[in-house]
């Protein structure tokens, strides 16, 4: 028992011995290496290594030590690179979304309603609110990210028919159109992101690429970095780092000098009303005043009207449902698209075949037209005119102000109710009475300029102006000389 006790009394003074020569051989370096073992274990082998760490304050920190390389790499990473933080949402809510360039190629305008978040200096277009609060995942990564570092916000009320619409202007070339018809949300909107761009430098290349290309460097170069400030690197590594540096620069300087030249590009281009007084882009057929249309055309009645009244009248007198019943609308838009770009149209052709197309594009004209055909002025005259309970002064005020109409108002409007006695006259076959047609009729052919308030109202009025002009059309259009 006495040498048991001596031995272990022993052991831990050649313990203690050990330790300070260690202490005294690693002191430059300041750490110390032992290994405990567990002497009430019977697997000894399983022992646990410790680093103690002596800090400038002279305490002592254990950290263990991996025992792989790359492991220690990756502990050391978690140290030079901070965590990525998630930026904190500002703003979030459904917008319609409508991307119209990419990378500064036109595309084709389709609104679709996105779940939008603002965050940072980025915002995200998701599909829905699920699909953001979905977790890291593929679907979640289909989300559109939008860079807001260089990026321009402006209203752009001539880009869309839409009321309240503004753009974005990426400093990649992308633009996007938000709307929503509630005017404080689009306004919130539109201040929010202004605020979160005018946060960020203007100068494209943001700090946050920088960390990027970081990130993506391997872990030697990371480590090298690390380290660099405990010892001097070789002077080859120094000059490949400057390498880098530089080559990094000019590259990023090459990319700012060209994105300056297409923001200047893209501010000096010439509006749409500019190049349309120039001659370089001419009105389209739909969507113009109609007055612009007939003085192109010399002309008081549209050529189109004319072609579409003459398809109906020659194979739709007598179809089921003539000019309620919708078209195609693919094919509708392909035969738009073709009259306003002043290719030859002949409707007898067979992609034409179906005639509710026909109808269809003549209803879509005269509801894009810029000004009603029974111009805005002239709206509240007509329907206090219907007012009247004297059918014979509801005929003779109406009539005055047909005969008061502007010359392609007028002869317009003779030629399409002219046209639509004819429907009427083959109700029997085609189950079109003057009811029917001033339905619908009146809302594509006579509206108010501010429709908010009585738009219910409205409505019943326009269709009976339509279908009292049906009824009485010989009476309002005859004798106009006299």
């Amino acid at each position: 028992m006495e040498k048991r006790i001596s031995c272990s009394v022993q052991t831990s003074t050649n313990c203690d011995n050990s330790l300070e020569t260690q202490n005294s051989a690693h002191q430059a370096t300041g750490v110390v290496q032992m290994r405990i073992k567990n002497a009430n274990s019977h697997h000894d082998r399983l022992s646990q290594t410790k680093s103690m760490i002596l800090t400038d304050a002279g305490k002592k920190v254990t950290e263990p030590i991996s025992r792989h390389r790359r492991n220690h790499s990756q502990h050391v990473l978690k140290d030079v690179i901070p965590p990525v933080e998630h930026p904190m949402v500002e703003k979030e809510g459904y917008l319609q979304k409508a991307k119209i360039a990419d990378g500064g190629k036109k595309l084709r305008k389709n609104w679709s309603t996105s779940w939008i978040v603002l965050s940072g200096q980025k915002i995200e277009f998701y599909k829905d609110s699920k699909q953001q609060a979905l977790p890291n995942t593929k679907a979640r990564h289909k989300a559109e990210s939008v860079d807001l570092c260089g990026a321009q916000i402006e209203w752009a009320k001539e880009k869309s028919s839409r009321k309240s619409v503004f753009q974005i202007t990426t400093a990649s070339g992308n633009e996007f159109l938000l709307q929503s018809d509630i005017d404080f949300i689009i306004l919130d909107w539109f201040h929010a992101i202004k605020n979160a761009i005018d946060r960020l430098p203007k100068n494209p290349s943001c700090p946050s690429l920088e960390l990027f290309s970081f990130q993506r460097s391997s872990s030697t170069e990371l480590l090298s970095h690390c380290h660099s400030h405990r010892k001097e690197e070789k002077p080859e590594n120094r000059k490949s780092f400057m390498f880098r540096l530089h080559h990094s620069a000019s590259d990023t300087s090459d990319k700012n000098r060209v994105k300056s030249r297409l923001k200047k590009f893209i501010s000096r281009r010439p509006s749409l009303k500019t190049l349309q007084e120039k001659g370089i882009i001419k009105d389209q057929t739909f969507g113009s005043h109609l007055h612009t249309v007939c003085e192109r055309e010399h002309s008081t009645v549209p050529w189109f009207v004319k072609q579409c009244i003459e398809a109906v009248e020659k194979r739709g007198l007598d179809v089921d449902g003539i000019y309620r019943v919708s078209g195609n609308l693919a094919t509708i838009q392909k035969l738009r698209f073709i009259v306003n770009q002043e290719e030859k149209l002949d409707l007898d052709d067979g992609q034409w075949e179906d005639i509710h197309v026909v109808t269809g594009a003549l209803k879509m004209f005269f509801r894009e037209l810029s000004e009603p055909l029974f111009p805005y002025s002239l709206f509240e005259r007509f329907v206090e005119a219907i007012k009247k309970q004297d059918s014979n002064a509801r005929i003779e005020t109406i009539k005055s102000l047909v005969k008061n109409l502007p010359p392609p108002n007028h002869d317009t409007m003779k030629v399409l109710f002219g046209h639509l006695t004819k429907i009427v006259a083959k109700a029997s076959q085609n189950l079109m009475s003057t009811q029917s047609l001033g339905i619908v009729f009146g809302p594509t052919l006579l509206r108010a300029e501010n429709e908010s308030g009585n738009m219910a109202i409205h409505m019943v009025y326009q269709n009976q102006i339509a279908e009292f002009m049906l009824n009485e059309y010989d009476k309002i259009f005859s004798s106009e000389e006299d």
